[in-house]
């Protein structure tokens, strides 16, 4: 499994910015653009939190297996991998729809000062700073469940499947 890239990451957000800008932008042109949801800066930040408690709870069991703590409660590999691509997956959408909210708030910046515009771009850059929480709290999901040094099995040496 390849790790999270933040250039990649960047990206995703630069191109999702440049391609809603300059959408709104012809939308508002033709039309009424369509309002940013309360609810987004909301469903991010909830997703933001789910996978800073899940990174939080798998490190220390981690570090209680790995310090052979007693009653220390171990920690599935599966459900590590699952985690993992369920924090690579969140990060790359909110990416995406960080970025696709902040050209739209670029634009809505840009185009006028009326007070629905302005609390529309308010929605939009909560929207984006949610979408920066849910990257941040991937990477340290993906931070957590990375095996350490010599223990990825990968090594040299004989094991039962080579003797």
């Amino acid at each position: 499994m390849k790790q999270l890239r933040i250039k990649v990451l960047v990206g995703l957000f630069v191109v999702a910015g440049i391609l809603a800008w300059a959408g709104a932008r012809l939308w508002d042109a033709f039309g009424s653009l369509p309002g940013v949801p309360v609810a987004a800066p909301i469903v991010l930040a909830l997703i933001a939190v789910v996978l800073a408690a899940t990174a939080l709870s798998l490190r220390s069991r981690l570090r209680a297996q790995r310090e052979r703590e007693p009653d220390a409660k171990g920690v599935d590999p599966l459900v590590a991998a699952r985690a993992v691509v369920f924090g690579q997956a969140s990060a790359l959408v909110a990416a995406l729809v960080a970025g696709l909210y902040g050209g739209v708030g670029v634009f809505l910046l840009l185009s006028g000062v009326d007070d629905a515009r302005r609390t529309q771009a308010v929605y939009a850059g909560f929207s984006v700073l949610a979408g920066a929480a849910v990257v941040a709290a991937a990477i340290f999901l993906e931070r957590v469940c990375k095996l350490p040094e010599g223990e990825d099995g990968d090594d040299d040496g004989p094991g039962p499947a080579r003797a």
